[in-house]
């Protein structure tokens, strides 16, 4: 078994190569984004750069601890507060008759005496505090500069980027490797027959396969760990350079990514290959006589109820979100992850969509007519081909089109809800009466509710002065109450809430961590997300006002208005312009993030388009000569070969498209079920181009293989012309 293994492995060696490029990728890619994930679990202590001169900090307490129920005992939760308290006047006070003290420069939006430096013993300053604010010591002293939280997030954002990543990675690596293997196994269908002619079992043509697919997947695995550990500080430097990670963000020295990735590869490898194993080892002696190339039973009965199950396992968890949780399906997460049951699905089904569109499809010309016959012929090779098209538009079209769907949505939920003609942006505006116009002044904030005493939820919030105002200027999406009912004693949730019945009364936490109880004035529809919760200024009263909605009355001058309005201390904008400068579309960062979960597809799909064509244009020499000898010419042969490729590629990216249209029309069902604007949108530029460079892959690797080249030559054909008694003419 071992010499008959290496005697494969040394004559089928075109037919695993693309199988070990798209191993040694993947499992460079996996090692690579799993040093990322290491980094941002680990990540370096930087000095404190705030209060770098003091050696201890005095801050207000800046997070929430709440008591919630984990299965039989309670446990605390944490959440970081909208506005943390401030060191007060008299704390100050007592702190300086220890030592000098140093307020130090405040962070971004927060109270300037949010946190002070205090050059005592830190025993001394601890029993002079108790229990009123936070002591701060070494490296903690970090917690009151402003970039910590920035950097927190930003890791957040690396972590998951990374994460996704690295899913689809694995995702399209298994369903390659499937589909290569698939289609060596359909075309060693006569070498198999011989093995078993010479008395091979079932059983060892099984193990063969399996001891190619261990020591190509150990070869490439170690030949990716090497491209990850080498591609992982480029990988760093691109997210700094995105902007998605912090600017001092490296890869770290880890081990347990290198080993994750590496075992990857075995087991990709053998999944991947284990279907076409067991297909291999019911082939029978007979198949060593087989001239034919047209394909048979190529969607066996376990494929078959396999990839069916896919398709309804995918509409149903696609049905139970929108019954159960529609706002579910605007996650990022959610859209990137939802498509691959239902690609697979569709991959899985490929051959017998292949021979339906075959069946209806009409090609003009004899080279149309081969076209057509050639692929209907060679089921395997074309949905071969097909698959990894699949997969890149599919993915190009669910994903980045439900990305600018949801911001779409969102841009339009802002227009729809705004009645002001200008707004006033700012950190600390300063509000007073204008005549001719309704003010509506409000402030960034957040409200904190424990939902089934099991999790404590934030919610973001803005505080109002004038609820009348408030209705003047905005056109809420209100379901039930009405908000001009808010008051002190009161509040606006949406019906995302556990509790969302007008009159009840909830217990919340308000932004700066004080506990109270508010009636629900009115609820409004979940929306977008963008739909949070609304409380009286009175409730929130350290929140600085930071917008101001301004409607017109009937005749007032704009101008002066306008003029009057810039004593407040902020920007005075139009509403569109305010809505084009600040309101929701698809971030850099998250483009960016995109782009690359796409690009791992792109790339994986040209590595398989390249090695089936290739794989298949090297069995080809006899048919492409019989066509010379029908009397094709060199550039007709090259024609039917191209045309191949292409209607393959076509198909492939008709069936992503509708893949793509299933997603989209789940995530336009989700908009509606929301009480949101329906923009379904499809990204075409993104698509168009993933479909154009399968298309030139393609057909690149379907006219180089040497078969082709001899096709071309009449010489090359084992049948000259002048051997008939009639010539074919391609018209």
């Amino acid at each position: 078994m071992l010499t008959i293994t290496l005697a494969a492995l040394r004559t089928r060696w075109t037919a695993l190569v693309g199988m070990f490029v798209a191993l040694a990728l993947g499992v460079g890619l996996i090692a690579a984004t799993g040093l990322g994930l290491a980094s941002t679990f680990d990540a370096p202590d930087r000095a404190p750069q705030r209060f770098a001169a003091s050696p201890v900090v005095v801050m207000g307490d800046d997070t929430l601890t709440v008591r919630v129920r984990r299965g039989p005992s309670t446990v605390r939760i944490t959440e970081p507060l909208a506005h943390p308290h401030p060191v007060d006047i008299e704390l100050l006070h007592d702190l300086k008759a220890l030592g000098p003290v140093t307020r130090g420069r405040p962070a971004a939006g927060a109270d300037p005496g949010d946190a002070v430096g205090v050059d005592a013993p830190a025993d001394e300053v601890r029993r002079v505090v108790g229990g009123r604010a936070q002591v701060l010591t070494g490296d903690e002293r970090r917690r009151a500069d402003p970039a910590t939280e920035r950097d927190t997030e930003a890791l957040t954002g690396v972590n998951a980027l990374l994460g996704t990543a690295g899913a689809v990675t694995a995702f399209v690596s298994v369903l390659v490797v499937a589909s290569t293997f698939a289609f060596a196994v359909a075309l060693r269908r006569r070498e198999f027959g011989l093995l078993r002619t010479a008395g091979a079992t079932p059983g060892q043509l099984r193990r063969l396969l399996l001891a190619e697919a261990s020591v190509v997947a150990v070869l490439a695995s170690a030949t990716g760990c090497a491209l990850g550990g080498w591609g992982a500080p480029h990988l760093a430097r691109l997210l700094v350079d995105g902007e998605v990670a912090p600017p001092w963000f490296a890869i770290r020295p880890a081990a347990w990514p290198l080993y994750a990735a590496f075992w990857t590869g075995p087991a990709v490898a053998l999944a991947g290959v284990w279907a076409a194993s067991r297909r291999a080892g019911r082939t029978g002696p007979a198949e060593a006589l087989r001239e034919a190339d047209v394909d048979a039973g190529v969607l066996p009965p376990v494929r078959r109820a396999l990839g069916f199950a896919l398709l309804a396992g995918s509409m149903f968890l696609m049905t139970k979100s929108l019954v159960t949780d529609p706002s579910g399906l605007l996650k990022r997460k959610t859209y990137i992850t939802q498509p691959m049951a239902l690609i697979t699905g569709v991959a899985l089904l490929a051959p017998l969509l292949v021979r339906s569109s075959t069946r209806w499809l009409r090609f003009p010309g004899a080279t149309g007519m081969l076209v057509r016959a050639n692929a209907a012929a060679s089921l395997r090779r074309t949905a071969a081909v097909a698959a990894p098209v699949l997969i890149v538009v599919a993915l190009a079209g669910s994903v980045a089109g439900s990305a600018r769907t949801v911001s779409q949505a969102r841009a339009a939920e802002a227009r729809e809800h705004t009645r002001a003609d200008l707004v006033v942006t700012g950190e600390d505006l300063t509000v007073r009466p204008v005549p001719g116009a309704t003010l509506s002044a409000s402030a960034s904030t957040a409200v904190f509710v424990r939902e089934e005493g099991t999790a404590l939820i934030r919610a973001q919030a803005r505080a109002v002065d004038d609820a009348t105002a408030l209705a003047a200027v905005e056109r809420l999406p209100v379901v039930a109450g009405d908000i001009r009912d808010l008051d002190d004693r009161s509040i606006v949730v949406n019906e995302e809430w556990e509790q969302h019945t007008v009159g009840t009364t909830v217990r919340v936490w308000l932004g700066d961590g004080r506990p109270v109880s508010l009636r629900i004035a009115a609820v409004l529809a979940v929306g977008t997300g963008n739909n949070g919760a609304y409380v009286t200024a009175a409730n929130v009263p350290v929140a600085p006002v930071d917008r101001i909605d301004v409607r017109l009355a009937p005749g007032a001058d704009r101008t002066a208005v306008a003029a009057a309005l810039r004593h407040s201390g902020g920007t005075v904008r139009s509403t569109q312009q305010w809505l084009a400068a600040t309101h929701p579309r698809t971030s850099p960062q998250t483009r960016f993030g995109l782009m690359v979960v796409l690009g791992i597809a792109l790339v994986y799909a040209a590595i398989a388009l390249a090695n089936t064509l290739l794989m298949a244009g090297s069995v080809r020499s006899a048919e492409l000569a019989a066509l010379r000898a029908a009397g094709a010419t060199g550039p007709q042969v090259l024609g039917v070969v191209a045309g191949e490729a292409l209607f393959a590629v076509a198909l492939g990216a008709g069936l992503g498209m509708g893949v793509t249209a299933v997603n989209l029309a789940g995530l336009g069902a989700a908009l509606a079920a929301l009480s949101a604007p329906v923009t379904v949108s499809v990204e075409w530029p993104v698509v168009v181009g993933a479909t154009g460079v399968c298309a030139v892959v393609a057909v690149a690797a379907a006219l180089t293989p040497r078969a082709v080249r001899q096709g071309q030559r009449r010489n090359g054909s084992p049948l000259p012309a002048s051997r008939f008694r009639f010539r074919f003419r391609f018209r």
